[in-house]
């Protein structure tokens, strides 16, 4: 058996790893001439004035995006604490920075809490935790859906498995489903182990979220969704337009997926975006760089500029004294 610090060091040489083979597969798709040629003839046939009017649109749509997480972090919060949309607008962004330099984005949460009294910022980040699990039910339902279709497609499997495939991916989807609409289940089981008892009181607060409140906060996140997916396929109908607009989507979904079972840094994030729509999309174009583009892009666009935008909130709070600060 492992220690805890065995674990934790194997932990970071996987996700070390992950990131390194990711990265030198980026480096040698971007080195290599043949693609380098077939990338410039391809952003050479473009309308420059297409390409800064789509680019505009992304980052428009960006803040449309991060206003909606604004509005439900502000409606989730508002039985603890009253906040004003430029407070929830401040804690949203100071979550982004702090997440940019932390493991599977876990300082989102102690950089999103700060701007709450000291008395609610457990139950905040328990409340924050309901709006991140609607985005991820979404995530997995489509992406689970996506995966089945992309296997039956284009890989040589029997129908027999193909079946099974989908069976699996419907009781996958509907299981997140399931599990989002019983969200209080989770302080049922919280109760259940005696290490968890001092935490237990914070988890309370599930049981006062309504099944209204449920179906609101998924409305939000599947407007989030939307217009996560709207990016990318700006970008790509601009600079891919062969590609079929089905296909497009569903690998768009795959790609979420994959993006949120291999969490890592922020940071380092688009080697491993990158990577993974690389290899997704070698089914449907050959165009690997444009691939490769596009999703460093909307990277950049939706976490490191927003990322930036949230250090100036960062260097205005004071995280020593009071949260009204």
């Amino acid at each position: 058996m492992l220690t805890k610090n065995q674990k934790k060091y194997l932990n970071i040489i996987i996700k070390l790893t992950i990131v390194g083979l990711a990265l030198w597969f980026v480096y040698t798709k971007v080195h290599n001439q043949k693609n380098l040629a077939a990338f410039t003839k391809l952003v050479n046939g473009l309308d420059d004035n297409v390409l800064n009017y789509a680019l505009i649109i992304v980052v428009l749509m960006m803040f449309a995006n991060w206003a909606l997480e604004i509005v439900k972090w502000q409606y989730l919060t508002r039985s603890l604490q009253k906040l004003s949309f430029w407070t929830a607008t401040k804690s949203v962004f100071c979550g982004l920075t702090w997440a940019i330099f932390t493991p599977n984005r876990i300082g989102e949460y102690g950089g999103r809490i700060m701007l709450l009294k000291s008395d609610n910022r457990a139950k905040g980040a328990v409340l924050m935790g309901v709006g991140l699990f609607a985005q991820l039910v979404l995530t997995s339902f489509f992406g689970a859906l996506s995966i089945a279709w992309f296997v039956t497609t284009f890989l040589d499997t029997p129908v027999a498995i193909n079946f099974g495939i989908w069976m699996i991916a419907i009781i996958y989807a509907l299981a997140f489903v399931v599990l989002y609409f019983n969200v209080h289940w989770v302080d049922y089981w919280v109760g259940k182990f005696k290490f968890l008892a001092r935490i237990k009181p914070f988890f309370g607060v599930l049981l006062e979220v309504s099944q209204r409140e449920l179906r609101y906060v998924l409305v939000l996140s599947l407007f989030r969704f939307i217009i996560f997916t709207t990016q990318y396929i700006i970008l790509m109908v601009i600079i891919l337009p062969d590609i079929s607009l089905v296909a497009m989507v569903l690998m768009i979904f795959i790609l979420f997926f994959v993006q949120a079972a291999l969490p890592t840094l922020d940071i380092f994030d688009f080697s491993v975006r990158s990577f993974v729509a690389s290899n997704l999309y070698a089914y449907i174009t050959t165009q690997e760089i444009a691939v490769m583009a596009i999703v460093s892009c909307v990277w950049f666009v939706n976490l490191i500029l927003p990322a930036l935008i949230g250090s100036f909130f960062v260097l205005n709070v004071n995280y020593l004294g009071d949260s009204n600060t």
